[in-house]
């Protein structure tokens, strides 16, 4: 019977003598995968409150609504907030929707929908919400510059899905030009 030797190379050497250093050099690689994909393919969390700005002392009723999550009923009195938080899907489908309704009136709008707003909002979405409708916070410049119409008065046959409202306002009024996003507590 003939015997054989065994030539090691410098690499099967290495492989042997530390076989723990190929577990500890996947799971580095391992995490450094994963942090390198958050934000890219994992969405960061969006965080969404909605500022009742009424006036006159009116409580703004709320219920807010995705495909998957019912956030309930809630009642928030004059510049209180309501606030949650989300992270958004990957296919960039992401809608939460809302209906408001105060002393007689009622509507509802679209307040977060992924392809109109993750370049307006990509992390905190602030909303205040007054009798003409409700503005953005432009994070920016500190301003609610994004003022959009109610969904349930736009033209019968408008595009909603996706694009939000065709016919945004601005608001001018100097109230929401300087420091509303402080008003919340």
């Amino acid at each position: 019977m003939k015997e054989t030797k065994h030539q090691f190379t410098p690499a099967k050497k290495i492989t042997i003598m530390f076989p723990s250093s190929r577990c500890l050099f996947s799971v580095v690689l391992l995490v450094f995968l994963v942090r390198l994909c958050d934000g890219v393919f994992i969405e960061k969390k969006v965080d969404l409150r909605i500022t009742n700005d009424l006036g006159n002392g009116l409580d703004l009723n709320l219920h807010c609504k995705s495909q998957d999550d019912d956030l309930g009923v809630h009642v928030l009195a004059s510049h209180q907030f309501f606030e949650f938080s989300f992270r958004p899907n990957f296919w960039s489908s992401t809608l939460y929707f809302c209906r408001f309704w105060w002393r007689g009136e009622s509507h509802w709008f679209d307040i977060y929908v992924q392809n109109r707003d993750v370049g307006r909002c990509s992390k905190k979405c602030w909303w205040m919400i007054d009798p003409t409708g409700p503005c953005l916070l432009n994070d920016k410049v500190k301003r609610y510059t994004y003022c959009e119409n109610w969904n349930d008065q736009q033209i019968q046959g408008s595009s909603q899905i996706g694009t939000g409202n065709s016919t945004a306002r601005m608001s001018n009024d100097p109230e929401y030009l300087e420091g509303n996003e402080k008003r919340g507590k």
